[in-house]
């Protein structure tokens, strides 16, 4: 027998950890099983293709937020393919509805709801003609149709994570991939948009079948590994003795990625992590909102002040890449709420700050609170909100405007020099971003890619046509900025003429023993020397560095 089980992910370095955890499950039959990942930028027929030449007796496909379109497209031509073999799905986009799914899509024959590890065991040895159960509809755990009805089975019981077999057998195929692991399942927490909220029963995977299992990624020397538990200091004895962990065992290669609650970082915590190599760890956190009003609407517990110490505690060690995240579309949080909020988190100084919008996810408190929140979103997935009773639509295509120029201009850690100057010229942050993304769309420059130079220009160009702010001293910092990340093969027409110091630069560069590829840029004021054998391992930048070019010191 040929078992096809099917993840289409967002990207191609992405990985699934649901299917191959559910293949390492399967016991006996995961011999038989064909694990294959797609991705959603994949042309149909190609995956379409692949599966025929499989010629599979059963297909499973995982089901998400950002693949199910993708997923029922693909489900639908499959069945015509092979009109006879049973399509079964899971996954968090199908269990919250799942009458619902298998009376839109007559040719799945059942879903698998929630944890899916037994179900999907159980399933199998049905197929097989073995294992307790003689009936599909006696599986806990499922949808089913049979003939013409849909027989809804109550959820399985969750299960003890450390009975769960390690996901992964080898590396093999996983070049230039995330790695996804989890050490506990379920939330401490009740965030009403959320699905985690639904689950209350937190559970942790014993530490040493971690540790164990950790060595295995840290041996390979893999480059990422991201942890799927959605709080995981929520146990401080567990972090603890993982990170304590990783941090003995590091071979100075593999970097690892927590999300946390900032607030709940104990000082235990705070003094491990300060003593990490730079780039070991990366840490997310959910600040969300900082107005009180919407954390407590969202069933959210976080103390803003903890959480702004504890970032800038992490800040003072400059070893930890901090990633804060907000939620416009929540509820009670209106355009100047928002505007607070992103200040706020701002002014934390975070390596990336990402500026999400809610999406109202199937079988969330959210979803259910929709009326009465007067949420609107888009019909289909990701259900990303459109506006609410607090934000209406115009005021959402603003905060667009300004999650963008963040991307571009703030994430891409590409102008570290630049900003910070041209904010303070501002009222506040926000204000200079949300005017650099309307400049933007009024030149018609939010619809086209542009290179990385271009950016730097976009930028000069709204400057002098925007604000009074002086030129000279911005194109300073824009070369500062540039060649702290490279060293530039063409230099563009702003910066100033080098070749006047050539001589004296290449003397330099001779006395000294640099290397090469080091840059070396004369100002009015000083001058700086860009070694780019030097790194700073958090950006990846180098950094500018004084010298007496001309002896003057």
């Amino acid at each position: 027998m040929k078992i096809l089980l099917g993840a289409v992910n967002a990207k191609y370095i992405h990985s699934n950890l649901a299917v191959y955890s559910l293949r390492a499950s399967a016991g006996a039959y995961r011999k038989d099983i064909l694990l294959k990942e797609y991705t959603i930028n994949q042309q149909e027929d190609e995956i379409l293709k692949d599966i025929w030449k499989k010629q599979p007796d059963l297909i499973c496909f995982s089901c998400y937020i950002w693949n199910i379109s993708f997923v029922k497209e693909i489900i639908h031509d499959v069945h015509k393919l092979f009109p006879q073999v049973p399509i079964w799905v899971g996954g968090p986009e199908v269990s919250y509805d799942a009458v619902a799914f298998l009376e839109e899509n007559p040719q799945v024959t059942g879903v698998m709801k929630g944890e899916g590890e037994a179900t999907f065991c159980d399933v199998l040895s049905y197929y097989y003609g073995v294992g307790q159960y003689s009936s599909l509809a006696d599986i806990p755990g499922i949808a089913l149709r049979q003939k013409t009805e849909i027989v809804d089975n109550p959820w399985r019981e969750v299960l003890d994570l450390s009975t769960l077999p390690f996901p992964y057998e080898d590396m093999d195929g996983f070049d230039h991939k995330i790695i996804y692991y989890e050490s506990s399942r379920g939330c401490p927490f009740s965030c009403s948009y959320c699905l985690s909220s639904v689950d209350k029963k937190l559970r942790f995977r014993d530490t040493e079948l971690v540790k164990k299992e950790l060595q295995f990624f840290i041996d390979r020397k893999v480059p990422q590994v991201k942890f799927v538990d959605r709080t995981f200091n929520c146990s401080h004895r567990h972090a603890m003795e993982i990170w304590s962990y990783i941090k003995e065992h590091d071979l100075g290669i593999t970097n690892f990625h927590f999300e946390v609650a900032a607030d709940l970082l104990s000082d235990e915590q705070l003094e491990l992590i300060a003593t990490m190599r730079p780039g070991l760890i990366q840490l997310e956190i959910g600040v969300q909102s900082t107005n009180p009003q919407t954390i407590e609407a969202i069933h959210r517990k976080m103390n803003f002040s903890k959480v702004s110490a504890c970032v800038r505690k992490v800040q003072e060690g400059r070893n930890i890449h901090q990633h804060l995240d907000l939620i416009a579309g929540l509820p009670y949080e209106d355009y100047e709420s928002f505007r607070r909020s992103f200040n706020e988190v701002y002014d934390l100084e975070p390596e990336q700050l990402q500026l999400g919008f809610l999406k109202v996810l199937k079988g969330s408190y959210m979803y259910e609170m929709t009326e009465s929140y007067e949420c609107r979103y888009k019909e289909k997935e990701p259900y990303e909100v459109l506006s609410t009773k607090w934000l209406p639509y115009g005021d959402i295509l603003k905060l667009k405007q300004v999650e963008s120029m963040v991307e571009v201009y703030y994430n891409s850690r590409q102008f570290s020099h630049t900003l910070p100057f041209l904010v303070e010229k501002f009222s506040c942050a926000f204000d200079f971003y949300q005017s650099l993304g309307a400049f933007y769309e009024e030149k018609g420059y939010e619809e086209i890619s542009h290179s990385r130079m271009r950016r730097y220009e976009i930028l000069l160009e709204f400057l002098k046509e925007k604000t009074k702010i002086s030129l000279e001293e911005v194109q300073k910092l824009l070369t500062i900025d540039l060649y702290e990340r490279e060293n530039l093969k063409s230099r563009p027409a702003w910066m100033s003429d080098q070749r006047p110091y050539q001589q004296a630069i290449r003397e330099h560069i001779r006395l000294h023993h640099l290397p090469k590829t080091a840059h070396i840029e004369v100002f009015s004021q000083e001058t700086l020397l860009f070694d780019y054998e030097k790194r700073d391992p958090l950006t990846n930048n180098t950094r500018g560095i004084k010298i007496d070019l001309f002896g003057t010191e």
